[in-house]
This record gives C-alpha cells, structure tokens and sequence, in this order.
C-alpha cells in the first residue's frame, strides 16, 4: 500500500496537517498525480548527488508532460492549464538548483511519515493519560456543541407549537366575536363555555411564549460559555502552537476542528436572531400586556447581535504566517523586493458568507511616532494587496491567499532611515488585515494581524533575522510588541535547548540529544550553570556577544546547520556524527578505545561550519594520544564528499609510506560498515586499467585524497627501535619545537 495512499485515508486532523505541509513551490497536486513515481525514487540519496537531481528534475518534467498528454485526450482543459503552470513554476524554482528540489521532496516525504507515525500512535496510545485528557477536553466541547445545536432545534420546534397554538387561539377567538354578534345566539351557556376555552388557551400561550423566550435565553448564555472557552482557551492554544510550528516546532493543527465549534456556534446564534424575528411576527399579530416576547425581544435581540460580532471579530486567524517561498522552513523574515505568501481562515464558515469578504493587506497599518522606536524604516507593499474570501474545494474553509506580496523600503536613494537603537535584524514589523462584514441590521469591522516579521535587504542578515524571529517566538504572545527587542528578556536554558533541537529536527530526521545539548550548554552557561534547566541566557549572549572565536554563538550554530544541510544530511540522519562534543569529553570517550578509533565532531573555531575528526592511538608506553585533523569546511566538502574524506584519509609517515589511520567509528564501528553506503561507488573491476582505459581526453584522472604529515609523536614512535646512542644524536639535530613547526597544522593534540 503506497504512502500517499495510507495517508488519504487518515482523519480529517491528520489530513489538515498534510495540506499545511505543501505549498506553491512543490503543491500537492505533484504528489497525487506522481505518487508512485515519487515514491519508487530514494530522494535523501538524490539530495545527495547533483547529477542525479539534474536527471530527476527533468524526469519530473518529463512525468508531467505524460499527464497532460492523459487529461488532453480527456479534453480536460482545467486540469491541462494546472499543468502548465505547475511546470513552469517548477522551471522557474529549481531549474537552476534540482538538489533544493530533492530535498523538499524528500523533507516532505519525511514529514508524511511522521504524520502516519503520529496516527498510528495516536491510536496506539488511546489510553495513555495525557491524550485522554485532550480527547476528553475535545469530547466535552464536541458534547456542549451538540447540546446548544439541539437547544436551537427545540426552540425551533417549540416556535412552531407556539405558533399553532396562536393561530388556533386567533380563530376561536375572531370566531365566538362573530357569534356575539349573531342576533340569532340565545345560548348563553355555549358562549360561556367558548370563552372558558379560550381562556385556557390564553394560559397555554402565554406559558409556551415565556417558555420559548426563557429557552432561547438559555441558548444564548450556553452560547456565551462556549465562546469564551473558544476564544480565551482553545484558539489561543492554536496560536501558541502556531508560534513553535513557525520555528520549527511540532506541525499545527486543530484548526478544521476549531472552525467546526466555531461554526456550529456561529449557526446557533444565526438560528436565534431568525426565530426572534419570528417571534417578532408572532407578536405584531397578537400582544398583551406583560407579554414576555415585548419584555424581552429587545435584550435577547441585541445580546444574540453582541455574540456573534464577539464571535465573528475572533474567527479571523492568520492560517500561514507570512513566509518566502524560496525559505520555507524560514518564515517571518521577508526580504525587500521578494514575493511572499501568507493565508488567512475566517473559522465562521456560513454559506452567506462566501465572496461577501474582500480583505486588505497593509504593513505597519498602526505604527506611529508614539508606538515605536526612532528610526524605523517605513515600507510599501507592492502587489496584489486585495484578496476576496472564498470557500475552498479542499475542506471548505472560507479562506484567502495572497500568494504576490512584496515589501518595498521607502527610504530616498542614499539615505539610511534606520539609525535608531535597534538593528534592523532586531527591527519589528507587522502585517495587518481588515475586512468589514454587512448584513442587514449588521455591520461588523473584522481586523488581525500577522506575528510580527523581521525584513532584511540583504540575505546575509538571514541567519541574525531568524535568530530574532526564534526569540519572539520563545517569549512572547503579543503580536503587537514591536518594541520587543529595545530590553529582550532572558530565556531560560529548557525552553532554549528545545527549540535548538528544533532548528535541527525540522531540516533533518534528528534532533539534538541530552549530551549534545549538554555541550551547547556548557558553551552558553558556563560548566557550573549548565546543568540547571532555569539558567537563563540574555540575548547579547545568544545572538551578539563575540566568544574567544569573535563570533556569536548563533552563527556558530548557523553555519553547522548549513553544513549538514548541504554536506552531511545523511550521515547526520543516520547518526554517525556525534557533532556537539567537547575535546575533554571526546578525550575521555576515545582513551580506553582500540586504536584507530575516531569521532566527528563540529569545529567550535569556524563560524561557517566546520566538520573534524579526532582518533586515538597508543604511544610505547600504552598511553591514549589523540590527534585531530584540520576542519574541513563547505570549501573542500564541495569538492569530496566527507565519506570519501574518511575512506581515503592518509598520513605520511616517517618511511614516507601512507596509511589512513582511521579504522572504527566510535564506539567500535568498522569504518567500511559505517560509511560503505555513502562511499562513491568504485569503478567497474572489470574495466581493463590500461593506459587508454586509466585516460580521459588526454588527462590522467585523478583523486583527491587528504594526507597528512606523520604527528612527532608518531615519528618518535617509528625511530624508537634504534639504538639509544643514534636516537639521541638525531634528537640533538633536531629541536623538539622545530620538530612541531614542521608538522602539518592539520593535526592537534
């Protein structure tokens, strides 16, 4: 059974999180009519190779032209023109970079996995006690919806009673008037015995009337209850979790089932105001004194007015933050003169409402002198900045996106506008939305803002952009706290470390775990601090301050990202790289280990990320000797891939015979069985290496290969067999510390 498949069966909570997951740059359509073509391609593998992504981009194209062929000989013209575009927004994003293509396919494919792991465990895990709460919480607001949805129906139903009853009342009543008046009518006792009945059906109507208005207060104050639990709980949990999923938390969801409460309340009060009108009707035909429908139609109408502009004004939500398409996994930093998209839900799904919604997006529609800090650039937004709200096919959402949005500075040629205290990394912005929603005898204005976006001009300043956006994001809920960073708070070392692991799990298939965080803290906190969860962390120390490197620690961490990203993304996945070790601990992890037992671990010394190896050996005296190799950067990893780094690693030793000296990854993993897989793959042993075969258009081929010079501890290890005399002649020849001069630099103890 295919991935897709298994996926399109799952429930509707499961399914939103799918559509959340693509977008214009690889949409879902690809994904349904290539399916098992995608699925038949190992796409990490691919990622890897720019070669083989060039020749998957264009089988791809090619996949697609097969589609359109189909559906031209259905005459499906719709589906022909989606075709069209989506090749054409392909050629556009990736013609240019096929291995960005394979690794949104393949991050997508991961992202479906977990997405059927999350289901099957969700199922799995019925009992546990912490999703019985939520299932329990969901279950309770589920019940308290149906209840006021049957509450409505009742009323509806005693409406109609109460209606009969008034137009029987009516009838009798119009009826023994005209008897009254009938010279002819002489029975007394039958005219008495019409009005006794009349009369009891008085009683009956006027109870049924203080019954309906006492019901349909009740339906209102339940209304009210669920409102409140709504928007003071439920849709601000939705935003908190929108907030982590932004910087890479755990995916959002819940939002289908927060606009089937929404709705279901949305259409209870709707009910309302159109059996107050009825009620309306009932009382211009006939009315009492101290009639319950002329007390209290008047409160019961404005009240049922109040809840639900209550409810509409809080029922739109940004569904997809602002974000670039060419940085998806970036939102929220927008560079001037990019394209970005971002989607708006209103969560009120009534079917009056479709295209009665036109929406307007405007940026820093409320910043004045007063709101803000000096020197805060000012922007136009270029675009399509009008967009009509309409019901979606995919899950009938009533939704808009502006998918051709771009920010403009408006500062004169030559001029800086921004020379106030904040940089403009740390600069805040927001983007508005307004719509205005008439109906008869209703007018609501509805307004909501985007969480507050970094815009750069430059796409250096995006590592110091979404070091901001991750700081926000950790300790704030206000979307309206431009000033955020004139004192940013600290941030304990818990909440931090999290999302640290965050930034790695949303690229990779890992996270980080205890003791690379450990590491991360030690660096942060200081040894003493680091083991305390509450050590808090200011924001100089995190994204400003220069360590003993001159560089801030982000960048640090940046620059690794990116090296795994491109570079290392497998043998990350699979584990092998340690990573984050300090040279103590890689020291007392290797010193009781065989010879020629290695660790990778992350530079601490280069700020755009930088890969080492460290391994033991054995002096004469049986003691541990570590040595470790120059870093090696995306300079040389572009050229040699890191696994064939580790296969073909030699050093010079002192008979000038090389030998790699790399033989398990620790703890005790033969090298070859580690890294075989990743190796690139050895020519044809068939192929007859002669002189024409071992040629090419008249070159020689080559390899590169790392060498390095044998380490002093190593060469004195080699002349030791000689007699005591002779080695402590070539030791006067030779000073130890022109010995170490001598020495490649890529080796350190």
């Amino acid at each position: 059974m295919s991935q897709w498949y298994q996926l399109q069966q799952l429930d509707s909570k499961y399914l939103e999180q799918l559509d959340q997951l693509y977008d214009d740059t690889f949409p879902m359509e690809i994904r349904q009519y290539l399916s098992q073509w995608i699925e038949s391609h190992d796409w990490e593998f691919v990622s890897g190779n720019v070669s083989l992504a060039t020749v998957r981009f264009h089988d791809l194209l090619a996949q697609l032209d097969d589609q359109y062929s189909r559906f031209a000989l259905e005459n499906n013209f719709l589906l022909q023109h989606n075709i069209r575009k989506i090749k054409r927004n392909l050629q556009d994003h990736f013609q240019e970079d096929p291995v960005h293509m394979a690794m949104i396919i393949c991050r997508y494919l991961k992202e479906e996995k977990k997405i059927l792991a999350l289901a099957k465990n969700t199922e799995e895990a019925v009992g546990n006690t912490l999703n019985s709460v939520v299932v329990e919480k969901q279950k309770e607001m589920d019940n308290k919806v149906k209840y006021i949805k049957n509450k409505v129906q009742e009323t509806e139903q005693k409406i109609k009673s109460l209606e009969d009853l008034q137009d029987e009342h009516d009838f009798k009543h119009k009826t023994l008037q005209s008897r009254e008046h009938d010279l002819n009518m002489t029975n007394q006792r039958e005219i008495r015995h019409e009005e006794m009945v009349i009369r009891e059906m008085f009683l009956k109507l006027s109870v049924k009337r203080e019954e309906v208005v006492r019901q349909m207060a009740e339906v209102l104050n339940l209304a009210e209850q669920i409102q409140y639990d709504l928007i003071k709980d439920k849709l601000p949990e939705w935003k908190r979790r929108q907030q982590f999923a932004c910087i890479g938390g755990p995916p959002n969801a819940c939002l289908d089932q927060l606009q089937t409460w929404f709705t279901a309340v949305a259409e209870s009060l709707q009910q309302v105001r159109q059996q107050l009108k009825k009620l309306q009707e009932l009382e211009q035909k006939y009315t009492y004194e101290n009639d319950p429908i002329t007390q209290k139609k008047s409160f019961l109408e404005d009240r049922a007015i109040s809840l639900f502009k209550n409810l509409i004004v809080n029922s739109l939500v940004v569904e997809r933050q602002p974000c670039m398409p060419t940085n998806p996994q970036r939102p929220l930093v927008l560079k001037t003169g990019v394209q970005f998209t971002v989607k708006l839900r209103l969560l009120v799904k009534l079917q009056e409402l479709n295209y009665q919604l036109r929406v307007k997006a405007s940026i820093d529609k409320d910043v004045t002198e007063k709101n803000t800090v000096k020197g805060f650039r000012k922007f136009n937004m270029l675009g399509t900045n009008t967009k009509v709200m309409n019901m979606e096919e995919s899950n009938g959402s009533l939704a808009a996106e502006f998918r051709h949005l771009q920010l403009k500075d408006c500062k004169a040629a030559g001029i800086r506008t921004n020379e106030g205290p904040l940089i403009v990394t740390e600069e805040l912005h927001s983007i508005s939305f307004e719509t205005r929603l008439c109906q008869p005898g209703l007018t609501v204005d509805l307004e909501i803002t985007s969480l507050p976006v970094v815009v750069i001009s430059n796409v250096s300043q995006m590592p110091s952009g979404w070091a901001s956006i991750l700081w926000y994001n950790m300790l704030n809920t206000d979307t309206k706290n431009l000033s955020f960073f004139l004192n940013p708070p600290p941030v304990c070392w818990s909440q931090l470390s999290e999302v640290l692991s965050w930034q790695f799990s949303s690229i990779t298939k890992r996270g980080l775990n205890s003791e690379q965080l450990s590491m991360l803290g030690d660096k942060l906190l200081g040894r003493e601090a680091a083991g305390n969860p509450d050590g808090l962390i200011p924001w100089t120390k995190f994204c400003k301050n220069l360590n003993e490197k001159n560089f801030p620690f982000w960048l640090w961490m940046e620059g690794i990202l990116e090296l795994i990203k491109k570079h290392l993304l497998q043998l990350w996945n699979d584990g092998f790289i340690m990573g984050f070790v300090s040279k103590e601990r890689e020291r007392m992890l290797l010193k009781d280990k065989a010879p020629g037992t290695f660790l990778l671990r992350f530079s601490e010394s280069s700020r755009e990320g930088a890969i080492t190896f460290t391994w033991v050996e054995r002096s004469v005296n049986d003691e541990p000797l570590f040595h470790a190799v120059e870093p090696y950067t995306k300079k040389e990893l572009t050229v040699v891939s890191f696994p064939d780094i580790l296969r073909n690693y030699k050093v010079m030793a002192a008979e000038n015979i090389p030998e790699n000296p790399l033989r398990f990854l620790y703890p005790d993993i033969p090298k070859d069985s580690a890294f075989g897989n990743y190796y690139s793959r050895p020519p044809d042993p068939s192929e007859p290496m002669d002189t024409e075969s071992a040629t090419q258009n008249g070159y020689w081929r080559t390899a590169l290969i790392s060498v390095s010079e044998v380490h002093p501890s190593r060469l004195q290890d080699a002349i030791m067999p000689l007699c005591p005399e002779d080695f402590g002649a070539l030791s006067r020849l030779i000073h130890p510390t022109d010995m170490d001069t001598a020495m490649s630099t890529a080796f350190q103890s």
